[in-house]
């Protein structure tokens, strides 16, 4: 890539996040995704040989938003003007400005101290850093980007700018582009999701982790995705080698090491040779199992012609974190690497440079789970619509005041406001609790569900009218007071009624009361029958009430999205995800046109395996008119994102540190992997210790 090229990516992005930034007449949304806010992670490199330590950990990436998934190439792509090779080089993913993209890092160290192996990449003395895909080369859509890898010069790299255009089915598909000319091929066939992808040593062939034809059946551990395997070039020649596979990895032209679930529950790594012509079929492939059960091993990275160890992440039965460990494939031994320089932080999907001489991992900036540095209260996420800012909110169930400088979440336990600088935070509410929404009429009323939430109907759970005022700070009135699962209050736009769901009667529908008196001065049933109807919302300007249910498959777990008139009338579905999909948490806009949603209805966009947890990984904000038409895809990640909200006022699309010393990195992992299957105990030299 040349320096004007570079220069033209550059003003590019620019340009359009000062587009965004200008813009000051519209509205927002803001929504809340598990665990991101903490997930400050920084790209760290280890030596394989020696004992590792944390004076021989160095930080690659620059500590600047989150980097993760890298690549390190072999081929240096772009010369310093007064060096002739870099120390380190990196291709990676990295969430700054607002969306994913992939970027290059050159890092330059001083000579005399390169091999003193410095910790901190703010101290090196030179750093070339270019984004190596610009919006152009996504169709003018954000998009998530995934799984670089660097063959001459292709860029091979899974993208979501494409829209698959069936409800339920994933957008993720591996593309190439070539980085001189800027052209664009997709790889993947239409129809089918491929995940995780590998370019064989040779460059010529390409594997992923694919779900072909098949498609998503809601899957959120063992995607039970099938390795398939095609030509580099172009995507031809795609065969199916391996039947359950996931996370492929070459170390030749014919040997491939991936990971799966096996039948004894154990995640494992296995390797497929594969024919020397070429592949042909799963049947002309054999498979083996290369690490023992007794703990759960994955991702595993390979190096070309290294046929002595692979890298691989675990998870021990006697840690509660990931750690990247090599795997001696002569001694059926294995080497833990990470344990020895931070125990008790997550370490994900390794990576082994070309000559076997590093690998490579994410984990958080600080070595323990204390942060370094400040931690977001909002998070600004590049809009696709112009006029409307995205942000994502350290908290769930967010919501707005009617004036716009105070916002309410809930934190499990307990329910807070804060200014929306982040400045003034406080609790209003110490208990359990879920939902949030302000009386658009009575200023400092706030309404909440207290109680246990995901609970059964009979449970305590009740509407409370939260008043803050700077006398008593804040007091509480019950509105019900049967406990029978009253949940996610919703005022009418005077302020007179308050809609909310119940499980009274043995099911959860919608029932309308007074908002002063509460259910003592009576109620009006909305909805009735043996299902969940739930998440309700009313509209501004009076006429509508948005929920979701289940009432096409009560118990199922799959929920549509639906309105009703205040008086009962009017019922209609506005949008389904899919059979056997989610559509949740709908919120109407400003103008009472649209609903914004959380749902799964573009699928899952990576192995869950190589994220941490997410009960639902495939959760990504929709917009949609209310007769069903104009659905847009606000989000793209592999993350949970859920509980929108949409703001009547235009909040600055800018990240917005908390002022006060907020801890990060507490995140957890997969809460699967907690699981120890019965089988299988490994002795204490197949551990290495």
């Amino acid at each position: 890539m040349n320096p004007k090229s570079v220069i033209c990516l550059l003003l590019h992005s620019a340009a359009l996040w000062l587009c965004t930034a200008v813009a000051h007449d519209g509205s927002s949304i803001v929504f809340t995704t598990l665990g991101r806010l903490d997930y400050n992670f920084d790209i760290f490199t280890l030596p394989i040989r020696g004992p590792p330590s944390s004076t021989t950990e160095t930080q690659i990436t620059d500590g600047k938003s989150v980097n993760f998934n890298g690549h390190f190439p072999n081929k240096t792509r772009i010369q310093s003007p007064t060096r002739s090779d870099p120390y380190l080089q990196l291709i990676y993913v990295t969430e700054r400005n607002g969306f994913s993209n992939i970027f290059y890092d050159a890092v330059y160290l001083n000579s005399p101290t390169a091999s003193s192996g410095r910790r901190s990449t703010l101290e090196v003395s030179e750093r070339v850093q270019v984004p190596l895909l610009s919006l152009e080369q996504g169709q003018n859509r954000l998009s998530m980007k995934d799984r670089p890898t660097l063959t001459g010069d292709y860029l091979v790299y899974v993208s979501t700018h494409e829209d698959s255009g069936v409800p339920r089915t994933s957008s993720v598909a591996v593309y190439s582009t070539h980085l001189d000319s800027s052209v664009t091929r997709r790889l993947t066939p239409r129809g089918d999701a491929d995940f995780s992808p590998s370019v064989s040593p040779s460059g010529i062939w390409t594997a992923v982790a694919s779900y072909g034809p098949r498609g998503w059946t809601g899957e959120v551990e063992d995607l039970s995705t099938d390795i398939y395997v095609f030509l580099t070039g172009d995507g031809t020649r795609r065969v199916k080698v391996v039947e359950h596979g996931g996370w492929p990895s070459w170390v030749d032209d014919s040997t491939i090491y991936f990971h799966r679930r096996g039948e004894d529950q154990w995640w494992s790594v296995y390797r497929a040779i594969l024919p020397r012509e070429g592949p042909s079929s799963t049947k002309s492939v054999v498979v083996q199992r290369v690490t023992p059960p007794g703990l759960h091993a994955f991702t595993p990275a390979t190096s070309p012609g290294n046929h002595d160890f692979i890298a691989l992440a675990t998870r021990r039965p006697t840690s509660s974190f990931r750690h990247v460990e090599l795997f001696d494939l002569v001694r059926n031994e294995f080497k833990e690497l990470t344990r020895h320089v931070s125990p008790q932080t997550h370490h994900f999907n390794p990576f082994i440079s070309p000559d076997s001489s590093r690998v490579g991992y994410h984990k958080c900036r600080s070595n323990g789970n204390k942060q370094e540095g400040s931690k977001l209260f909002l998070q600004n996420i590049h809009s696709p619509i112009p006029n409307l800012s995205i942000l994502r909110i350290d908290g769930s169930f967010p919501s707005v005041s009617p004036g716009g400088d105070l916002i309410a979440y809930v934190n499990f336990p307990g329910v807070y406001v804060v200014n929306r600088d982040g400045s003034n935070r406080h609790q209003v509410y110490p208990g359990n609790a879920f939902s949030t929404s302000w009386d658009p009429v009575r200023k400092g009323v706030l309404y909440t569900g207290a109680g246990l939430e995901f609970a059964p109907e009979s449970a305590e759970v009740d509407i409370i009218a939260i008043t803050i005022n700077d006398v008593d700070g804040a007091t509480f009135k019950k509105l019900t007071t049967n406990g029978k699962n009253n949940a996610f209050p919703s005022p009418s736009p005077d302020g007179k009624q308050i809609v909310f769901r119940s499980g009274r009667t043995g099911h959860k529908n919608l029932y309308i009361m007074d908002v002063e008196v509460g259910e003592s001065g009576g109620l009006y049933r909305l909805t009735e029958g043996p299902w969940t109807d739930t998440m309700c919302n009313w509209s501004p300007d009076g006429n509508w009430i948005a929920f979701a249910s289940d009432r096409e498959d009560p118990g199922s777990g799959s929920f549509e999205l639906y309105v009703i008139r205040p008086n009962g009338t009017g019922l209609r579905k506005v949008i389904q995800s899919g059979t056997g999909g989610r559509t949740n948490h709908p919120w109407f806009s400003p103008d009472s046109k649209s609903l914004v949603f959380t749902s799964d209805y573009r699928a899952i966009s990576a192995e869950p395996i190589s994220n941490p947890h997410h009960y639902q990984p495939y959760g990504e904000i929709f917009t949609v008119k209310l007769d069903g038409s104009d659905l847009k895809r606000l989000t793209q990640n592999s993350y949970e994102d859920g509980t929108p909200v949409w703001v009547p006022h235009f909040i600055k699309p800018t990240d917005v540190e908390w002022p006060i010393d907020r801890p990060g990195c507490e995140f957890v992992d997969l809460h699967w992997l907690n699981e120890v299957p019965s089988y299988g105990v490994l002795n204490m030299h197949q551990c290495g210790v």
